[in-house]
């Protein structure tokens, strides 16, 4: 303050105008002064909310309830771990390899070459993949499917369009009403020279497998776009890999990948390409490889190539980073490692079976109906019209049996009527699917 030549700190704010100034005492309860009266206060608090421990979860739409295994916990409990922010070579203490094993172990499940260290979700994954695409192609056009959420389309308008550059536009490519998959006349009649990126997400947000992903990326290809597919990472023990049938940027959230929902809060994304220098140089956040030291035969860890970022250069930057999810990064190395190939395509067909057990105990109800036809993985949409009753008053009755239903998509896809998104993960048991179908068959008598 001294510095500033002011001797009150309310001088600071002298520019704000009087009538902006709130100058009444402020309606605060009285502190709490010690430790342990707080502990009590705010669990007091948080026991009112509705949870998932207590309820049974058919919640998904992007942050699902999977299984966290203990060693996850564990391992990102660890103090050396616990304040990886950027995973900054400040304090480290196996940060860069923990982070550098991740990397591998995403790849090899993707099936590419090269994997980015961790980006804030998987969202903000495939506007970057977008962004790479182009800047690649030197084209400002991105095709998408109709059948991507409300909020994620939010985000791609806004990273598309809030950042100062050339301007790029999104276009909205027609999808088959009954069994979502995507319209190829449509995408062919609307693909033109100016595209940088054809998109899809596979699964899909409303749940279906894409199985023309294929003929998509001949598409694409065929007109110099790149393939972008957005991919849920546990599908991969049981689905190909995106980059099998075409895709050249692979992308999405690792958030199944043993990290909890925490209010919607435990996502970071990623995203993969062949190893070719045109797209690593596009990759804006740190990646991590091995260097040789100075002693023969010794390898460490490092960034590489850590001018593209703009922690390196900010005039060179691809795009600027901010906020990362480096700790999250360690703790879903720790998940694949335990895992292996094995579990994970144990854990893919279990998840798999047991939403097909709950997509057919539901449609037996008098009155509903599946809303998609096709296959798909974990979610699936289920169709209430038949019943006369709206979801979101269904929703409402389940919280009676203590149950969170399937999220209402009524307003954000009209079309389907009154239908919820449903998810089925490997935490839910046989029993919790049939209080479910039980409990649905109740509501709607």
């Amino acid at each position: 303050m001294n510095a500033l030549g002011v001797t009150e700190i309310m001088d600071l704010f002298e520019a704000i105008p009087d009538h902006l100034k709130y100058t009444a005492p402020l309606d605060l309860p009285e502190p709490i002064r010690d430790e342990y009266s707080i502990r009590r206060h705010l669990e007091t608090l948080l026991n009112r909310n509705r949870n998932c421990q207590d309820f049974i979860n058919f919640l998904g739409a992007g942050c699902a309830q999977h299984f966290v295994p203990a060693v996850c916990d564990e391992v990102s409990g660890r103090g050396e771990f616990l304040t990886a922010y950027a995973a900054e070579f400040y304090a480290d203490h196996g940060k860069w390899q923990a982070l550098f094993e991740f990397c591998s172990l995403l790849a090899e499940l993707l099936d590419v070459d090269v994997t980015s260290g961790f980006l804030y979700d998987g969202l903000q994954a495939v506007a970057t993949s977008l962004r790479m695409a182009c800047r690649m192609t030197g084209r400002n056009e991105i095709l998408i499917p109709g059948t991507v959420s409300r909020d994620a389309r939010r985000v791609l308008d806004n990273y598309m369009a809030g950042i100062q550059g050339p301007q790029f536009h999104i276009r909205t490519i027609g999808f088959d009403r009954e069994s979502g998959q995507m319209d190829l006349a449509d995408l062919s009649a609307r693909i033109s020279k100016k595209t940088a990126a054809v998109f899809v997400e596979n699964p899909s947000y409303l749940g279906f497998i894409e199985p023309q992903v294929e003929a998509i990326g001949e598409i694409a290809r065929r007109h110099g776009s790149e393939f972008v597919v957005s991919t849920d990472p546990i599908s991969l023990g049981v689905l190909a890999p995106p980059a099998q049938y075409g895709a050249t940027i692979t992308c999405g959230d690792y958030h199944p990948l043993g990290l909890h929902m925490q209010c919607g809060g435990g996502q970071s994304g990623f995203i993969g390409t062949s190893g070719e220098m045109r797209y690593v140089m596009e990759y804006k956040d740190k990646m991590y490889g091995l260097t040789p030291t100075s002693v023969a035969g010794e390898h460490g860890f490092a960034n590489i190539l850590f001018e593209r970022t703009s922690f390196g250069s900010r005039e060179k930057a691809r795009e600027f980073t901010g906020t990362s999810n480096a700790l999250w990064a360690i703790t879903a190395g720790a998940y694949l490692a335990l895992m292996g190939p094995k579990g994970m395509a144990e854990v893919g067909q279990t998840i798999m079976q047991k939403a097909q057990y709950a997509a057919a105990g539901i449609s037996r109800i008098n009155g509903v109906r599946l809303g998609l036809s096709g296959p798909f993985f974990k979610e699936f949409i289920v169709n209430f019209d038949g019943t006369g009753k709206r979801v979101a008053d269904i929703n409402r009755k389940l919280l009676d049996h203590q149950i969170f239903g399937g999220k209402d998509l009524s307003s954000e896809f009209g079309m389907m009527g009154e239908s919820a998104l449903f998810c089925v993960t490997e935490v839910i048991s046989q029993a919790s699917i049939d209080c479910l179908v039980d409990a649905l068959t109740a509501i709607l008598a």
